[in-house]
């Protein structure tokens, strides 16, 4: 049985498209006949992450993931994030010369920059670091890898997403808290925080009524300032796919995300797509005709209200998990895709160190 060691800082009972990937992918996998472990926070005691308190950080002691990499005696390693036990897991597989894998999955970059207005440079400079070693960087679309590769890192290889189409499908009974709003109603899935721009859609000119799920550090301050829309915080399972199957439009926002697993999701319950033309959108959507992309929002909400409902549900039937994790499953075993990998990676370690707290140091 071959074995699989999958490493995250994300992970349940954070509800983001990181963790629904990552679980689905490993629930799959076991059905191919992997054995998986997971190294993730509920393993070791944690903090939380400073302005996002529903995100826990790991603190394993030196050595804790290294003991767990080693008595698991993996086949492949996968270090899905570059937290605490991403940076631990790096640094051992390194240290012990074990090949793995790793994803892109956040633009933190970006996040950053429209958090704490860091220079985007810093941010990119500590990801060529960490994922420079891996034997391939994993990532959701092809725009996305050449958006790596422009950053220095070339070794990139494609796993998409999919839609679980028994959970998210048309015909659902609208929530309760639908009932008296004014049509059509506009939804919006995600954070609710300052990088996922929500701000654009709420302040957009727009007929009907507006509606945000999700939960996050910013909630509360746009509830306050907005109390025409209504806020129903985070839901899940049924409540989720009724929430989206209920509405008439599914808008986002967001400029800054690496995919949008939500708009998979909103299309397989029938909803046409308003969004930005940036990374995501123009790969989930495109040309498709299941959704409106336009630099100006209240445009896009005007022409995605006139898509009729059967070219979403066509456009999502084109993503598949089984399809997903596939990808992954080869990516495991393939070879390295490019000699560059190992290459920049003895150059970036010149250029940082990591302390026993698991802290990135620059040297230089």
């Amino acid at each position: 049985m071959p074995r699989l060691l999958l490493v995250s800082d994300a992970w349940a009972p954070q509800v983001n498209g990181v963790v629904r990937t990552l679980q689905t992918t490993a629930r799959l996998l076991e059905g191919r006949g992997w054995q998986i472990t997971p190294v993730t926070p509920d393993r070791f005691r944690s903090w939380p992450c400073p302005t996002y308190p529903e995100i826990r950080l790991a603190h394993a002691p030196r050595g804790a993931v290294g003991k767990l990499i080693e008595e698991a005696s993996p086949c492949a390693i996968h270090i899905a994030t570059e937290g605490p036990l991403g940076l631990a897991a790096r640094r051992h597989a390194l240290r012990t010369n074990r090949p793995f894998t790793t994803s892109f999955h956040t633009r933190f970059p970006d996040y950053l920059h429209a958090r704490f207005r860091l220079p985007t440079g810093i941010s990119w400079r500590y990801l060529r670091w960490f994922h420079a070693p891996a034997r391939s960087v994993l990532v959701a679309t092809p725009r996305l890898a050449e958006e790596l590769a422009s950053h220095g890192l070339p070794h990139t290889r494609l796993w998409s997403r999919g839609v679980d189409l028994g959970q998210f499908r048309p015909g659902l009974p609208a929530p309760d808290a639908y009932r008296d709003l004014p049509r059509p109603i506009l939804l919006n899935v995600g954070r609710v925080a300052v990088e996922k721009n929500i701000e654009a859609f709420l302040e957009a000119p727009a007929p009907g009524s507006k509606v945000v799920v999700g939960d996050g550090p910013a909630l509360a301050e746009l509830k306050a300032r907005y109390p025409h829309v209504l806020f129903l915080g985070a839901l899940s399972g049924e409540a989720l796919a009724r929430a989206y199957a209920g509405a008439d439009l599914f808008v986002f926002p967001s400029r800054t995300d690496t995919f949008g697993l939500v708009l998979v999701e909103a299309m397989a319950a029938g909803l046409p797509v308003a969004a930005y033309p940036v990374h995501g959108p123009i790969d989930v959507v495109g040309t498709s005709g299941a959704g409106a992309l336009d630099d100006d929002l209240a445009a896009a909400i005007g022409r995605g209200l006139k898509i009729p409902r059967a070219a979403a549900l066509a456009r999502a039937g084109d993503f598949s998990w089984e399809a997903a994790a596939a990808q992954f499953e080869a990516a495991l075993s393939a070879p390295p895709s490019a000699d560059e990998p190992r290459t920049a990676a003895a150059s970036a370690d010149q250029n940082f160190a990591v302390n026993p707290s698991e802290k990135l140091v620059p040297t230089s």
